[in-house]
């Protein structure tokens, strides 16, 4: 389902107001449509002042066979004020219920829309947010990868998760993410690939905690297929790690912190043990093979300790 007529950003704002959704797998995206919807609206968002475009500089750091992305953006501390913790006696905000719609681009299943990251430092940053309040912290669903594998499907694309405050998180309304492929136009591909080797569960050349598996199902083009074969090896990935599910109030918590990155072909799963390294915010993408710095002064710190010792002292090994 796009954003057309019944399916327009006020009446899908006002459906997900309202606290409707389900757990189903349906999947309400037209296929083929969702690069467009989100360019449609990337160019609407920019020219209404909703979209918050930083500027970055770009530089390669080689480190241990993977050549790191790394940007600058000096403007990164405009986020860290926007997504502020709320001081005594202020209401949180949630910026998921609803979000915004000027940055709403799809419904993509009955209990899950894509909306255009705010703050965007690459072009194209799609969040996957529930319809419905979820917390971070829980496990994900079946319903929570047949959605996300859908829109992986529509273009090229790496998928995170940051599972927590210690993983990344910055919000606490369960959202996956997208970012468009290639990272850098310097770099093709996804850069911690270069060390991939193997069906898994593990790469011997990757130095810090992981667990890494392919996926098979997307060779077929069976969405639900591809959904439910993502979700199992997530399940047993985590229990490889050491991180199970705590039953609370009806749900699966997390048992530790941990980030994951998923694309058409892999999967790869990261425990966390601290959220940064000398003040340097450290989430999924970065074990991915891209850092965001605010200055020159981290960037060269990160240059002189190294980015995969970097990643080694924020994982949990």
């Amino acid at each position: 389902m796009v954003l057309e007529d019944e399916s327009s950003p006020d009446r899908l704002i006002a459906r997900v107001a309202s606290g409707d959704s389900c757990d189903g797998r349906t999947i309400m995206l037209d296929p083929g449509r969702l690069a467009g919807l989100v360019a449609q609206r990337t160019r609407s968002a920019i020219d209404e002042g909703a979209l918050q475009r930083i500027e970055t500089g770009e530089e390669i750091v080689e480190d241990r066979g993977v050549r790191f992305v790394v940007r600058t953006a000096s403007s990164l501390r405009r986020k860290s004020v926007a997504a502020r913790l709320p001081t005594a006696g202020e209401t949180p905000r949630n910026p998921f219920l609803p979000p915004e719609p000027a940055l709403t681009v799809a419904e993509v299943s009955p209990g899950h829309i894509a909306v255009l990251n705010k703050f965007n430092v690459l072009d194209g940053h799609l969040l996957l947010v529930t319809s419905a309040f979820e917390d971070q912290r829980t496990l994900l669903g079946p319903a929570d990868f047949a959605a996300w594998c859908a829109c992986l499907a529509e273009y090229p694309g790496l998928g995170f998760y940051n599972g927590g405050p210690e993983a990344g998180a910055s919000q606490s309304h369960k959202h996956l993410q997208i970012v468009p492929l290639p990272l850098s136009m310097a770099e093709p591909g996804v850069p911690i690939a270069a060390l991939f080797g193997g069906e898994g569960p593990a790469c011997p050349a990757i130095p810090f905690a992981h667990g890494f598996a392919r996926l098979r199902s997307a060779r077929a083009g069976d969405l639900v297929s591809v959904g439910s074969e993502a979700h199992a090896l997530y399940r047993r990935l985590l229990a490889d790690l050491g991180i199970g599910a705590i039953r609370r109030d009806g749900r699966e918590w997390q048992s530790a912190p941990y980030n994951l990155l998923l694309t058409r072909d892999w999967m790869l799963v990261v425990p966390r043990r601290c959220e940064s390294w000398q003040g340097i915010s450290i989430n999924g993408l970065g074990f991915a093979g891209s850092l965001f710095v605010r200055h020159t002064g981290e960037l060269e710190r990160i240059r002189r300790h190294g980015p995969m010792g970097v990643l080694q002292t924020v994982s949990g090994r």
